[in-house]
């Protein structure tokens, strides 16, 4: 689905156009469109393939989705593919951002996400000194609005993280946080899994042998490296306080269950102790003194009482019971 097409001219917006109208403008000096579609069909695709002269094999790939994050170069054109991802209804949401970038055009087709960049738009539109860099400035701004809108999702990953830590001391959620532990730690893997990759392509637009496109804009591409690397360590601290958690966690399971063992094991000495003299008395031998003894019964009675009581009191005191 098209959601805008717009071309410029130094850095200035000239008219929202038609799709038959790129090629027509294209050719006109210092002028780039502006492409952003949304959920785009192949049929869609195809035609923006032939308006921008778009290589097969990214279009390709644009059109399977699911990508790895990833630069690559088709001669003087670039095709990104930057991963977003948000939070709804408390789950982490994964899409992706394609985005075709050439001399005088960028292409951008969002899925799988429901926040758009409108804002981003706006936003060049405001600073028409940068939006004459060109192309490659609009391919700055859009992967820095994808990569800030990573911070949102960290931090509602921590605020979980913080909720699950507060219940673990807490007797009968062990089984509950140790699930909800490994949910988050799963989304974090994910998260982690769209931020490592993205480091490493990114690092190509600043570093190194830096696309021709992009060298008027690799500084601003090198801002976007930090908050990637910054949004790694993050991750890395969740995973590794994840991990200590689950450990915690399943450390007070075993001491539950090393407390209930005490308890059980004091229990039966108690009853133990008792079995033994009930057992010998019972065993009927005819030459006992207590079988005479009319006070024989209770003290029989009391000598079991008085010594399970102080078994009772000794287990007591030492905290298995």
């Amino acid at each position: 689905m098209l959601i805008n097409c717009v071309a410029y001219q130094d850095g200035n917006k000239l008219a929202d156009i038609q799709v038959e109208e790129i090629s027509d403008y294209l050719q006109q000096p210092n002028c780039f469109v502006w492409v952003a579609m949304k959920d785009a069909s192949p049929e869609e695709l195809q035609q923006m393939q032939q308006e921008f002269h778009l290589h097969e094999l990214a279009v390709e790939d644009a059109n399977h989705g699911h990508q790895r994050a990833k630069i690559e170069e088709y001669g003087d054109c670039l095709f990104a593919v930057v991963p977003t991802a948000e939070m709804v209804d408390g789950k982490l949401q994964v899409g992706e951002l394609d985005v075709f970038v050439g001399r005088n055009y960028i292409l951008s087709v969002r899925t799988r996400s429901k926040h758009g960049f409108l804002g981003v738009r706006a936003r060049c539109e405001q600073e028409p000194h940068q939006l004459r860099k060109g192309s490659a400035f609009v391919l700055y701004a859009l992967m820095d609005a994808v990569v800030d809108r990573y911070f949102p999702v960290v931090e509602a990953l921590e605020t979980q993280l913080d909720k699950i830590e507060g219940d673990i001391f807490n007797p009968g959620q062990q089984r509950n946080n140790i699930q909800q532990l490994y949910a988050l730690k799963r989304e974090v893997v994910m998260l982690k899994h769209i931020v490592a990759p993205l480091m490493e392509a990114v690092g190509r637009l600043y570093g190194g042998r830096v696309p021709n496109l992009c060298e008027s804009t690799r500084d601003y591409f090198r801002d976007v490296g930090d908050h990637l690397y910054r949004i790694n360590a993050l991750t890395d601290a969740i995973r590794d306080t994840i991990a200590t958690a689950i450990q915690v966690n399943l450390s007070m399971v075993s001491i539950e269950e090393n407390e209930v063992n005490k308890r059980l094991a004091a229990w039966a000495a108690i009853f133990a102790v008792a079995t033994a003299f009930f057992g010998l008395w019972g065993m009927n031998f005819k030459y006992m003194p207590e079988l005479d003894w009319k006070f024989g019964y209770p003290v029989a009675i009391a000598m079991v009482t008085g010594v399970c009581g102080y078994l009772y009191y000794r287990f007591r005191k030492s905290g298995w019971l």
